[in-house]
């Protein structure tokens, strides 16, 4: 296992500058990088008027469902607000208020151990139409590399420095090598159930301790149609991303971990979001720009095949950009992933050569799930394209499915067959529920009705391929595994 180098020596490397004086902008959302390959990386930032978000701020005022439906089809902005939000207050003295600010942002960065080599870019504005976010593509760099990188931020027509952060990531290795590759797999968790009040999650700091190559959230990062607020507009969504990205845990995991960031639905808007299904005056399509364009590192398609050495292969797919409705009829016409993503999915499949091949998917192919759930691949209703991608991953070897979405962690194998998918689960325990823990079907390996992740690991025992998947708790403690060894 490769272990990232962090921050360690940048102090003394790059430029240094006091930002004492200063009133921001600030780094408050931190850095998030996506969508790695062995030459290149999309590095995300946002500028904040504040070093923190206002988390002593008030509480809002809880409605209940019925309400939230109510304002939901009705689309009256002044009573989403004035529902939520008490009487003589207004969206700045709320918990976890982190406004964004204009400025400029200047990105260095070097392969680790190589400060002579380090690139400084151009100082750059902030998008203010896009939430004061700014975003680099970094390419032509070095396979199997590690980088530092700091930002430095400053308002705009100014040269004093008024703040700077520090990140690292590590690039995916080349196919020819043999290195151990590990990761971690999470999904579902949102401010309202973080575990620890002040911090966040619990299974940062855990999976900060394992020291993982990458990290993969599956989605359901964070809930806009959950309560305080109910995010009925994009300001709101917004308030929901940037309070989420100012918890200590989560900053500071991002700022250091190569990361590939997936959506589901709750991320959008509506619980079983799809074209048509608006959110109060969000539509669904602006939905998915907010996430595909702003809060998180962009890449157009939001599916992709990446290469981990000459062991390892994962694809990260893409689940609600181009499906159609769910209360369409069955058939060859229904679809989640489209017809482009599949096939390119069967293409790059099959033109594979890795020893493992690791689907990565925000909701369930095999499941078992809940009889009225109805938009995931392991719904009734989805059947047909359930068939298709499973007699397609069926003729493949060393194959597995790896998802998120539900709240639950499992493994689930079907005999007879190579199908295996491994639920990674809710990232924390109050989030947990949706099965009985006494539910356990013929093709459950494993059930655990609790909050934690998954991780896996790929190495090699002598010349011997082996692959990994271990559920863990919210404090790391391996609570299932499951070994899969190749003769490749």
């Amino acid at each position: 296992m490769r272990n990232i180098l962090y921050g360690f020596i940048v102090l003394f490397l790059f430029s240094c500058h006091s930002p004492e004086d200063m009133e921001g902008p600030y780094f408050g959302n931190g850095i998030k990088n996506g969508w790695a390959d062995q030459n290149s990386i999309v590095v995300w930032t946002r500028l904040t008027k504040n070093k923190e978000a206002f988390f002593d701020g008030q509480p809002f005022k809880e409605i209940s469902k019925e309400q939230m439906l109510d304002l939901a089809e009705n689309k009256n902005i002044e009573a989403i607000y004035n529902s939520q939000i008490p009487d003589d207050l207004s969206l700045k003295d709320m918990e976890g208020y982190c406004p964004g600010i204009p400025g400029e942002v200047q990105l260095q960065y070097f392969e680790t151990g190589q400060p002579d080599k380090a690139v400084t870019l151009a100082w750059e504005a902030v998008d203010q139409n896009r939430d004061h976010t700014f975003q680099w593509k970094l390419e032509g760099l070095n396979a199997g590399k590690s980088y530092q990188l700091k930002i430095l931020s400053r308002p705009v027509g100014k040269e004093q420095v008024s703040d700077s952060i520090f990140g690292s990531f590590l690039l995916p290795n080349e196919k020819s090598s043999s290195d151990a590759v590990k990761f971690c797999v999470v999904s579902c968790h949102d401010y309202n159930r973080r575990d620890d009040i002040k911090n966040g999650h619990k299974i940062y700091p855990s999976m900060d301790k394992m020291a993982p190559d990458f990290y993969v959230h599956t989605g359901d990062i964070e809930y806009m149609d959950k309560p305080n607020p109910y995010a009925m507009t994009e300001e709101l969504m917004r308030f929901k991303w940037n309070r989420l990205f100012a918890l200590p845990f989560q900053r500071s995991f991002y700022n250091k971990y190569t990361s590939y960031f997936m959506k589901d639905d709750h991320d959008v808007g509506f619980d079983d979001s799809y074209p048509g299904r608006d959110y109060g005056i969000v539509p669904f399509e602006r939905g998915l720009e907010i996430f595909d364009e702003e809060q998180f590192p962009s890449y157009k398609k939001r599916y992709k095949t990446i290469r981990w050495g000459k062991d390892l292969q994962i694809w990260i797919v893409e689940g609600r950009n181009y499906r159609n409705q769910n209360y369409l009829e069955d058939g060859p016409e229904k679809t989640i992933w489209g017809d482009q993503q599949k096939q390119w999915f069967y293409k790059t499949v099959e033109n594979s050569d890795a020893t493992y091949k690791i689907l990565i998917t925000s909701s369930p192919i095999l499941g078992p799930d809940r009889k009225n759930k109805n938009d995931n691949l392991s719904n009734a209703n989805y059947a047909y394209e359930q068939t298709e991608l499973l007699s397609f991953i069926k003729k493949q070897k060393n194959f597995f499915i790896v998802n998120g979405d539900r709240h639950w962690q499992y493994v689930t194998h079907i005999e007879g067959t190579n199908l295996w998918e491994f639920g990674c689960g809710a990232g924390a325990d109050v989030h947990a529920g949706g099965w009985k823990q006494d539910d356990f079907r013929p093709e459950h390996k494993f059930l655990r009705v609790k909050g934690g992740f998954l991780t896996v690991d790929v190495e090699r025992q002598g010349n011997k391929p082996s692959l990994t998947f271990s559920h863990c708790d919210i404090n790391g403690n391996v609570v299932n595994q499951q070994n899969f060894t190749s003769t490749n």
